[in-house]
């Protein structure tokens, strides 16, 4: 399985960009790509922000922070990383006995979220595990099913669609909140890129049915 998405042959499969296709309706391999990209996107738009003290600032009381938006990205994969793992290397595991892995000694640890870019740094990692596992799965293996009685069964594409969704959602926040709390006032044109711009710069593919 490839995530190469530098150049698709123009087919009637791949004439879309992210913004035109939905989760469920992308293939396997741009399902990955847009997995990726959402690291992309966050270091596009936070790498160039030099005082990261900004953000630690919610724009309304009640609204979460940069800070707070990349600890909840964070500690989803994690939780989605431990899943699919336990999917693609047991037949129909429990997920419910897995250990949840946001709960653990070090994080309880002063300093242990140094910064916005350290939490970064620790998602990044998550999400490369995450794509590494996807991409080594053939596309029958992301059918593969775990169960769940606190939740639902999932299966493997059924986590990676979920971890796009909630992508997409947490990017929108983030978006709107570096907007209206002025960090980006002093940055360039394209580290200020809109989430709906970046999405329009990469070519996926339609799922076949």
């Amino acid at each position: 399985m490839s995530a190469d998405h530098a150049a698709y042959p123009a087919t009637e499969r791949n004439r879309f960009t992210a913004v035109d296709l939905a989760v469920a309706d992308l293939d396997n391999d741009s399902l990955i790509i847009r997995l990726q990209m959402t690291v992309n996107h966050l270091s596009r738009w936070l790498t160039p922000i030099t005082n990261q003290s900004l953000l630690l600032r919610s724009a309304r009381r009640g609204e979460a922070s940069v800070m707070e938006l990349l600890q909840e990205l964070r500690d989803t994969e994690a939780v989605a990383f431990a899943r699919m793992n336990a999917i693609a290397n047991s037949i129909n595991p429990d997920l419910d006995k897995l250990p949840d892995p946001r709960y653990f000694a070090e994080k309880d640890r002063p300093g242990f979220d140094r910064s916005p870019m350290s939490v970064l740094a620790q998602f990044r990692r998550l999400r490369q595990s995450t794509c590494a596992l996807l991409r080594s799965l053939p596309d029958t293996a992301w059918l593969r099913v775990g169960t769940s009685r606190v939740e639902h069964d999932w299966q493997i594409r059924t986590i990676a669609e979920f971890l796009a969704e909630n992508d997409t959602r947490v990017l929108h926040l983030m978006d709107v909140t570096l907007h209206n709390t002025g960090v980006r006032q002093n940055i360039n044109e394209v580290s200020g890129a809109h989430l709906t711009e970046l999405m329009q710069m990469y070519p996926v593919r339609q799922r076949v049915r």
